[in-house]
């Protein structure tokens, strides 16, 4: 079990609330529960802590959402993703925990450059739709949730180019998350990043992830999108740039 002192203990405990809280409603705070996941763990440690917990928040999602997936578009991405994984596991086991840390900073910086680039130009719709557009998003989907477990972002702004309304954008991201993070384990068991100690500490912690997938449920259709948005570009791009330095 990882040593914590207080507010490290409240850094985890509230970056679990915001990873609940992702699954159920806006996804965009899953991008700052990494950074801070980040910055309270050795960074590699964090990626395999991290894990079971989301999985608990993507049953949650799949729950709630189960019936709203846009199936032939996840088919499409899966052997795309499926490479991605397979190329990050590679990276995970070359880096040390000075490369993770920049790698995820890296992540982080480039997701929000083609984000603020999305909204600039303006959400086209027939763009998701091209094969080359799925492939390049399911690869770095995969290779993106392998190291640093933040594909979020990149599945949020692929999603939303498609033109999914809300419950189909919930439910098909609720869907390929699950997936994709239950085909991440043995990947992550190999390279020793789950081990006893982690899944006894996601036991531990696994109710933060509940609480903030219930908020999430409940304040989704109150919330103001464009204010939420801009508080987790600010708060990523802190996180994003303390990890590269």
């Amino acid at each position: 079990m990882p040593a914590l002192d207080a507010l490290q203990w409240a850094v985890v405990l509230l970056a679990l609330f915001l990873v609940g809280f992702s699954k159920t409603g806006v996804s965009g705070a899953g991008t700052v529960a990494v950074a801070l996941f980040a910055f309270v763990l050795p960074t590699k440690q964090s990626t395999g802590v991290l894990l079971p917990l989301l999985l608990v928040g993507d049953l949650v999602a799949v729950t709630v959402y189960r019936r709203h997936a846009d199936w032939p578009r996840l088919i499409r991405l899966s052997p795309w993703v499926v490479a991605g994984v397979v190329a990050g596991a590679f990276v995970v086991g070359w880096a040390d925990d000075a490369q993770m840390r920049r790698l995820i900073g890296g992540i982080l910086l480039v997701i929000l450059i083609v984000h603020h680039w999305n909204r600039r130009r303006g959400s086209d719709a027939s763009l998701a739709h091209h094969r080359s557009v799925a492939a390049l998003a399911g690869v770095f989907a995969g290779f993106a949730t392998m190291t640093a477990n933040a594909a979020g972002p990149i599945m949020a702004l692929y999603l939303l180019a498609a033109g999914l309304p809300m419950l189909g954008f919930l439910g098909t991201s609720a869907w390929f998350f699950l997936t994709l993070n239950a085909f991440k384990v043995p990947f992550s068991v190999a390279l020793g990043l789950i081990t006893p100690a982690t899944l006894a500490f996601g036991a531990l912690t696994a109710p933060a992830v509940l609480a903030g997938a219930a908020a999430g449920r409940m304040i989704i259709s109150r919330i103001d999108p464009k204010v939420f948005e801009w508080v987790t570009v600010a708060l990523t791009l802190v996180a994003a740039v303390r990890l590269l330095v």
